[in-house]
């Protein structure tokens, strides 16, 4: 549609267009330490996402900046659509930059800088500008202030820009200083600010409301240099006060406030240098050690970052939404996922700050379901969004919680009843899980099983003496059957390799390892259950469960290095898993549900922890980590991996579309480099590594629905076990003398019957059925008795 020029009315067009979120290519993360409650990102040289009052909640798509000529050419630049700018940080240890724009339009030079900072005291981000040439700035802003976009209210009042959603609550005030020459707000798409530019070369419109729709403000500044103040409040009252207070401050002393707070912080760093030099096999550049130790510092103020002020302790996986420029979907990667913030965890202990990592405790212990589990991820506030259940996730709490004490690290108020509550799931749970790390299968994976069996042991001092020698029995019969569930010896890698065998991605179906497992993102594809490799078992040595040296671990390598490491100019990257759907099309076309899975820098760091075990440098990982990081220091959650598709700013080695930054990343990266000091990850705990240190004396194995037993090691006691009271019915060799036994509950809940190795002796099997109460379960299940000891572990 077109619209007049002058026309002071409601802005016509209405709703507008089909809402989306920025792009998740960003550039920068920002949020102060104080009480204000802003967290900005900064993408394309744009203001991106902001987010308010927590980080869950983004409440602006984007706020755009353009340059309009003052003269009567109609000359104007989308610098969003150009790209000609940098990022200037000179201090990586504070997240404050500035955007400088620089070029030429038709012989006609210009440079636009912008500087973000979020207000200490205020729930206020503080814009200053300045523009060299003869050219006015023109900011736009796209508000998201009812979660999907499409009803919102925009106005001009007393000189600012307005909006909010369907009530008064929340709203967002855009004030100049020194004021807006021209101001007005219409509908996305039909009425908005740059419909207006790409029109009439310059801003005409002057509408001064838009109802019921997806609505942008415009406004065209005064001045050459200036500040602008984003405020959000609760009302739009509160959001004038907030940006009028902000603008009577003086922007350097809100800088200087801002940087003495993340100076304090930083200051309680523990050094973690990358070295004299780096060594991949020759002497590095003395540049690269420093690019790697800049990253490292950025890394952890990215982390800090991402904490929510909200809710102390919450840290969202991203402040971002994946491929966000092509879809309005709500959750994105600001969500809490416990095991990204367990992880986020880890690193702030290697890094020497333990009161970071008490409150993500605290805000664990708080978000635990009664039954001891958590939500597959949450609102920072601990409402649930996506509920699955991943086994990991109940784990890693755990882990968290030994690894402090371990620490000399004073435990949150509630740590004894977490623990409890956690081991209590994993225990009647495990060891299949409902999801994996990908959250897109059920069954038994070497990742999700490692973090249980290494938190079944970690749990011990919190446990009474009944229970804790039934988890760390469970613990041993899990690790000791790993292989069982996870290892073939026979694949299409095998015989492409020469490997004898390697440990698979996923076994569904309590441990089956034939047949066809179905592919996430693949539109119902499956593939060989024994064919599916993925770099899971990298925790197996990561938690002290498996000696770096195992053949196992060795000889998976060797397939995991054929099968998922792509060369790309930034260095050897790794894939989740062949026949990954998770990411670009082959065009370029964003994820929507399937595509073309790519690279994971993080992959890289879990590469590089396996090196750094095995004795060999974790050097070039830690390269290429850094070589896969944006300008202003942001670690992606993919790579793009094979030709350049310059159109849509895809190149090898460089950030996707996918999350930008990602905490998992940026928090590996850390824990890499911490593990090159320290000689050994941060995860490991010794409870762990010294119980699998050696061979332990064997524990009894465990019959249960989830992973049934197939053959019964020689020499040891079979355990029938269940959730629910129930009688055996069972004939040792045979139904030739049947008997039947009542369960008898044990510790965490579940009902057992414990059949001896003196009792099974001489009879090469045991077959039976249950009744719960009345009902028979109507199937026979068979154990066969090994008759030599098996080689392996006990």
């Amino acid at each position: 549609m077109t619209c007049e020029a002058g026309s002071q009315s409601l802005a016509p067009g209405a709703p507008g267009i089909s809402p989306t979120w920025s792009s998740s290519d960003k550039d920068f993360v920002t949020s102060a330490l104080g009480i204000g409650r802003v967290w900005a990102t900064i993408g394309h040289g744009a203001l991106n996402e902001v987010y308010w009052p927590s980080t869950g909640e983004p409440r602006l798509r984007d706020l755009t900046f353009y340059l309009v000529a003052k003269d009567e050419s109609g000359n104007w630049l989308d610098l969003k659509r150009e790209r000609r700018y940098r990022l200037e940080q000179p201090d990586p240890a504070c997240p404050l930059t500035t955007v400088v724009h620089e070029g030429e339009k038709d012989g006609v030079p210009y440079r636009l800088d912008l500087e973000f900072l979020p207000d200490t005291d205020r729930d206020v981000l503080l814009i200053r500008y300045s523009v060299d040439g003869p050219w006015t700035v023109v900011a736009i802003m796209a508000p998201r202030l009812d979660g999907e976009g499409v009803d919102m209210t925009a106005w001009i009042e007393n000189g600012a820009l307005m909006a909010a959603g369907p009530s008064t609550s929340p709203t967002i005030c855009l004030r100049s200083r020194d004021g807006f020459a021209q101001a007005s707000v219409g509908f996305a798409g039909t009425s908005d600010g740059w419909q207006d530019l790409n029109h009439h070369g310059r801003v005409t419109w002057s509408y001064a409301r838009a109802d019921h729709g997806n609505v942008a403000l415009t406004g065209a500044l005064t001045a050459a240099e200036g500040v602008l103040a984003l405020a959000f409040g609760e009302s739009p009252t509160a959001a004038q006060t907030l940006a009028r207070s902000a603008h009577a401050t003086r922007f350097e002393d809100a800088r200087d406030r801002f940087r003495t707070q993340w100076t304090n912080w930083n200051a309680g760093l523990a050094g973690f240098d990358a070295g004299p030099s780096l060594k991949t096999g020759k002497q590095v550049s003395k540049e690269l050690t420093a690019k790697v130790r800049e990253l490292a510092i950025r890394s952890a103020t990215v982390l800090k970052a991402h904490e929510d002020r909200s809710y102390p302790g919450a840290l969202v996986a991203s402040l971002s939404t994946p491929w966000g420029s092509s879809t309005n979907t709500l959750g994105g990667y600001h969500l809490v996922w416990p095991r990204d913030t367990v992880l986020t965890a880890f690193a702030f202990i290697a890094l020497g700050l333990p009161d970071d990592a008490v409150r993500i405790l605290g805000h664990l212990v708080a978000t635990q379901c009664p039954d001891g589990h958590w939500t597959q991820n949450a609102y920072p506030s601990g409402e649930p969004f996506w509920t699955g259940i991943q086994l990991d996730e109940a784990g890693f709490p755990i882990l968290l919680a030994a690894k402090m004490r371990e620490e000399g690290i004073a435990l949150p108020h509630g740590t004894t009843d977490m623990v409890r509550r956690a081991t209590t799931f994993i225990a009647r749970n495990g060891p299949s899980s409902q999801q994996d790390r990908w959250e897109e299968n059920p069954g038994i994976n070497p990742f999700t099983l490692s973090v249980a069996i290494a938190a079944l042991v970690a749990a011990e001092p919190w446990l009474d003496a009944d229970a804790a020698a039934e988890a760390l029995d469970l613990a041993d019969d899990w690790c000791f059957r790993i292989e069982e569930w996870c290892w073939v010896d026979h694949s299409r890698w095998t015989e492409a390799t020469g490997a004898t065998g390697h440990y698979i991605r996923i076994s569904p179906d309590g441990g089956r390892k034939t047949g066809d497992v179905s592919l996430g993102n693949r539109n119902g594809e499956t593939i060989a259950v024994a064919d599916l490799v993925s770099m899971e078992f990298s925790y197996l040595t990561r938690l002290g469960l498996r000696a770096p040296n195992d053949p196992h671990m060795i000889e998976t390598l060797k397939v995991v290095d054929h099968v998922l490491a792509t060369a790309t100019p930034s260095g050897t990257i790794y894939h989740r898993y062949n026949e990954d759907g998770y990411g670009e099309y082959a065009d370029g076309a964003p994820y929507d549900g399937a595509g073309i899975g790519r690279g994971w820098p993080f992959l890289v760091g879990e590469r590089g922890h396996l090196a750094l075990d095995q004795g060999e440098a974790a050097d070039p990982f830690l390269a290429t980590m850094t070589a896969c990081a944006s300008s202003g220091g942001l670690l992606p959650e993919q790579v793009w991996d094979t030709d350049p598709i310059a159109e849509r700013g895809l190149f090898p080695g460089r950030p996707s579309g996918s999350a930008m930054p990602l905490l998992w990343t940026h928090a590996e990266f850390i824990k890499l480099l911490t593990a090159r000091r320290d000689g050994r990850p941060a995860e490991r705990l010794a409870c762990v590594a010294e119980r699998y240190a050696k061979s332990r004396p064997p524990s009894a194995s465990r019959w249960r629905d989830g992973a049934p037993l197939a053959s019964l090691p020689h020499g040891r006691d079979l355990v029938i076990e269940d959730t629910r009271p129930f009688t055996l019915h069972f004939g040792l060799g045979g139904w030739g003398a049947p008997q039947d036994r009542a369960a008898r509950q044990g510790a965490f809940g579940l009902w057992r019957v414990h059949l001896s190795a003196d009792e099974t002796a001489g009879h090469d099997a045991v077959v039976f059925t249950r009744a719960h109460g009345d009902a028979w379960e109507g199937v026979n299940h068979r154990v066969t008795f090994e008759q030599e000891d098996r080689n392996g572990r006990g």
